[in-house]
């Protein structure tokens, strides 16, 4: 069976840092190979600026570190805009990496990414952050 393969909304991949957090299966997973992670460079500053901000820049530096390294985490150009979010054009990024990336789930709690599921192409498949979770620890029962 190929690899599950999602993009990971930046506040999702915030609450799966603290090692007591509900979440923490999320990074557990990643670390584990259990699935693939698609970034751009734009989408790792963003998660290096914002847990710096909530955690701590040496938290940042370990995290974004470990994500450079590991083999499950694919890093893809952007070729188009697809321009789908209008009220937060920033999650674009998002949106334009997981139809790069070919994903079968972009992960969000965010409310601006509803609009996607309207779009008729690209079919870009949006879940929660719990229902990711989930999906994981299905995955692991087997």
């Amino acid at each position: 069976m190929p690899p599950l393969k999602i993009v990971l909304d930046t506040n999702c991949l915030l609450r799966s840092v603290s090692r007591r957090s509900a979440y923490k299966i999320i990074l557990d997973k990643l670390f584990e190979n259990a699935y693939e992670l698609y970034i751009t460079n734009d989408i790792l500053l963003e998660y290096e600026k914002k847990i710096a901000s909530i955690f701590s820049k040496e938290t940042a530096e370990l995290i974004i570190g470990a994500l450079t390294l590991l083999q499950n985490v694919k890093k893809v150009e952007i070729h188009f805009q697809l321009n789908l979010i209008t009220t937060d054009p920033d999650d674009n990024k998002f949106v334009d990496c997981a139809f790069a990336g070919n994903v079968h789930f972009l992960v969000t709690d965010d409310k601006h990414f509803k609009v996607v599921s309207s779009v008729p192409f690209p079919t870009i498949n949006i879940i929660t952050l719990d229902e990711f979770k989930l999906l994981l620890q299905g995955s692991s029962e087997g």
